[in-house]
Protein backbone atom coordinates (compact mmCIF):
# COMPACT_ATOMS: atom_id res chain seq x y z
CA UNK A 1 0.00 0.00 0.00
CA UNK A 2 1.31 3.44 -0.95
CA UNK A 3 1.67 6.20 1.60
CA UNK A 4 0.10 9.63 1.12
CA UNK A 5 3.61 10.99 0.42
CA UNK A 6 4.04 8.36 -2.33
CA UNK A 7 0.69 9.32 -3.88
CA UNK A 8 1.58 13.00 -3.83
CA UNK A 9 5.01 12.31 -5.35
CA UNK A 10 3.27 10.64 -8.32
CA UNK A 11 0.93 13.62 -8.87
CA UNK A 12 1.98 16.17 -11.55
CA UNK A 13 1.19 19.17 -9.31
CA UNK A 14 3.80 18.10 -6.77
CA UNK A 15 6.44 17.06 -9.31
CA UNK A 16 9.92 18.12 -8.28
CA UNK A 17 9.11 18.83 -4.65
CA UNK A 18 11.78 17.42 -2.34
CA UNK A 19 10.88 14.43 -0.19
CA UNK A 20 10.84 16.44 3.09
CA UNK A 21 8.26 18.84 1.59
CA UNK A 22 6.11 15.92 0.42
CA UNK A 23 6.30 14.42 3.90
CA UNK A 24 5.16 17.71 5.47
CA UNK A 25 2.23 18.02 3.07
CA UNK A 26 1.27 14.36 3.39
CA UNK A 27 0.96 14.79 7.16
CA UNK A 28 -2.14 16.86 6.41
CA UNK A 29 -3.68 14.34 4.01
CA UNK A 30 -5.92 11.30 3.88
CA UNK A 31 -7.62 9.28 1.14
CA UNK A 32 -11.25 10.00 0.22
CA UNK A 33 -13.71 8.65 -2.32
CA UNK A 34 -16.81 10.20 -3.88
CA UNK A 35 -19.54 8.37 -5.78
CA UNK A 36 -21.10 9.68 -9.00
CA UNK A 37 -23.31 12.74 -8.33
CA UNK A 38 -21.89 13.29 -4.83
CA UNK A 39 -21.45 16.95 -3.96
CA UNK A 40 -17.73 17.42 -3.24
CA UNK A 41 -17.76 21.19 -2.69
CA UNK A 42 -20.67 23.55 -2.03
CA UNK A 43 -20.41 27.26 -2.82
CA UNK A 44 -20.11 29.51 0.26
CA UNK A 45 -19.29 26.61 2.60
CA UNK A 46 -15.96 26.72 4.48
CA UNK A 47 -13.00 25.81 2.27
CA UNK A 48 -11.21 23.71 4.85
CA UNK A 49 -9.51 21.27 2.47
CA UNK A 50 -8.49 20.73 -1.13
CA UNK A 51 -8.32 17.56 -3.19
CA UNK A 52 -5.57 15.91 -5.19
CA UNK A 53 -7.56 13.97 -7.80
CA UNK A 54 -6.31 10.46 -8.48
CA UNK A 55 -9.22 8.96 -10.41
CA UNK A 56 -12.63 9.90 -11.80
CA UNK A 57 -14.07 13.17 -13.05
CA UNK A 58 -15.43 16.18 -11.14
CA UNK A 59 -17.46 19.06 -12.61
CA UNK A 60 -16.84 22.61 -11.39
CA UNK A 61 -20.19 24.41 -11.65
CA UNK A 62 -21.65 27.86 -11.24
CA UNK A 63 -25.37 28.52 -10.95
CA UNK A 64 -26.74 30.62 -13.81
CA UNK A 65 -30.08 32.37 -13.28
CA UNK A 66 -31.02 31.58 -16.90
CA UNK A 67 -29.70 28.05 -17.23
CA UNK A 68 -29.24 26.59 -13.76
CA UNK A 69 -25.94 24.84 -13.05
CA UNK A 70 -23.33 25.49 -15.76
CA UNK A 71 -20.19 23.38 -15.91
CA UNK A 72 -17.18 25.69 -15.99
CA UNK A 73 -14.59 22.95 -16.12
CA UNK A 74 -14.32 19.19 -15.72
CA UNK A 75 -11.31 17.99 -13.75
CA UNK A 76 -9.81 14.52 -13.71
CA UNK A 77 -6.85 12.48 -12.52
CA UNK A 78 -3.69 14.49 -12.13
CA UNK A 79 -5.50 17.71 -11.26
CA UNK A 80 -6.12 19.73 -8.10
CA UNK A 81 -9.63 20.51 -6.93
CA UNK A 82 -10.03 23.64 -4.83
CA UNK A 83 -8.02 26.81 -4.36
CA UNK A 84 -10.31 28.78 -2.03
CA UNK A 85 -8.50 27.37 1.01
CA UNK A 86 -5.53 29.65 0.24
CA UNK A 87 -6.97 33.08 1.02
CA UNK A 88 -9.45 34.47 3.55
CA UNK A 89 -12.34 34.21 3.99
CA UNK A 90 -11.64 30.51 3.12
CA UNK A 91 -15.02 29.86 1.52
CA UNK A 92 -15.77 27.94 -1.67
CA UNK A 93 -16.66 30.05 -4.71
CA UNK A 94 -18.06 27.23 -6.89
CA UNK A 95 -19.98 24.00 -6.54
CA UNK A 96 -18.23 20.77 -7.49
CA UNK A 97 -19.90 17.44 -8.11
CA UNK A 98 -18.50 14.02 -8.94
CA UNK A 99 -19.38 13.12 -12.52
CA UNK A 100 -18.21 9.56 -11.85
CA UNK A 101 -16.63 7.79 -8.91
CA UNK A 102 -13.60 9.83 -7.77
CA UNK A 103 -10.62 8.89 -5.66
CA UNK A 104 -8.57 11.69 -4.13
CA UNK A 105 -6.23 12.72 -1.38
CA UNK A 106 -7.87 15.33 0.83
CA UNK A 107 -5.43 17.87 2.28
CA UNK A 108 -6.49 19.65 5.47
CA UNK A 109 -6.16 23.38 4.74
CA UNK A 110 -5.57 24.66 8.27
CA UNK A 111 -2.90 22.02 8.79
CA UNK A 112 -1.11 22.93 5.56
CA UNK A 113 -1.40 26.70 6.11
CA UNK A 114 0.24 26.21 9.50
CA UNK A 115 3.08 24.24 7.96
CA UNK A 116 3.54 26.91 5.29
CA UNK A 117 3.68 29.59 8.01
CA UNK A 118 6.41 27.58 9.76
CA UNK A 119 8.32 26.77 6.55
CA UNK A 120 8.31 29.82 4.29
CA UNK A 121 10.18 28.02 1.50
CA UNK A 122 7.40 25.42 1.36
CA UNK A 123 4.78 28.16 1.51
CA UNK A 124 6.39 30.10 -1.32
CA UNK A 125 6.66 27.02 -3.52
CA UNK A 126 3.04 26.01 -2.96
CA UNK A 127 1.73 29.54 -3.51
CA UNK A 128 3.75 29.73 -6.74
CA UNK A 129 2.22 26.47 -7.95
CA UNK A 130 -1.30 27.46 -6.91
CA UNK A 131 -0.95 30.89 -8.58
CA UNK A 132 -0.38 29.13 -11.90
CA UNK A 133 -3.38 26.91 -11.24
CA UNK A 134 -5.57 29.91 -10.38
CA UNK A 135 -4.51 31.64 -13.60
CA UNK A 136 -5.51 28.66 -15.74
CA UNK A 137 -8.83 28.27 -13.90
CA UNK A 138 -9.67 31.95 -14.38
CA UNK A 139 -8.99 31.64 -18.09
CA UNK A 140 -11.19 28.54 -18.32
CA UNK A 141 -13.97 30.34 -16.43
CA UNK A 142 -13.68 33.39 -18.68
CA UNK A 143 -13.97 31.28 -21.82
CA UNK A 144 -16.92 29.34 -20.44
CA UNK A 145 -18.74 32.52 -19.41
CA UNK A 146 -18.22 34.03 -22.87
CA UNK A 147 -19.85 30.90 -24.28
CA UNK A 148 -22.73 30.96 -21.76
CA UNK A 149 -23.62 34.60 -22.34
CA UNK A 150 -23.15 34.55 -26.12
CA UNK A 151 -25.86 31.92 -26.67
CA UNK A 152 -28.78 33.53 -28.46
CA UNK A 153 -27.02 36.89 -28.72
CA UNK A 154 -27.40 38.85 -31.93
Amino acid sequence: MKSIADLLAEHPFFEGLPEPALELISGCGHNVRFEADDRIITENEPADEFFVLRSGLAAVEVDSPRKGPVVIETLGPGEILGVSWLLPPYRWTFDVRAVERCGAVSIDAACLRGKCDDDHDLGYELYRRFAGLIRSRLLATRLQLIDVYSVGAS
